[in-house]
């Protein structure tokens, strides 16, 4: 059986994280099929305080899984890191893009 990969997400002030879901993850449900209230994170661009609570390897914060975060949990991740401006996320993750640099001329 061929697994469901999410491209790493990235955001506008750099940050990077994996976020996947599905049989076999950390993740709630389950399931391949989403939609998730909870999923597996992994291997963080850079360590942030708002997951230190689901780190399976808390010393070593750019180099563990985070399982079972809370899509909220997610979604205030990705916005405290100015927005995504690439990658995947499961379904029933709510992503925010980051505002694109014309919207920011604009302003």
């Amino acid at each position: 059986m061929i697994y469901k990969t999410y491209k790493r997400l990235h955001c506008a002030d750099l940050f990077s994280v994996s976020i996947q879901a599905g049989d076999g993850k950390y993740c709630t449900p389950r399931n391949d099929c989403g939609p998730y209230t909870a999923v597996e994170l992994g291997y963080p661009s850079a360590h942030d305080p708002m997951l230190d609570g689901y780190a399976e390897d808390p010393s070593r914060p750019t180099d563990t899984v985070y399982g079972w975060v809370p899509v909220g949990v997610v979604r205030d991740l990705i916005v405290k890191h100015g927005g995504a401006v690439s990658g995947e996320c499961p379904p029933g993750v709510v992503v925010l893009a980051a505002p694109s640099r014309r919207d920011q001329e604009e302003e």
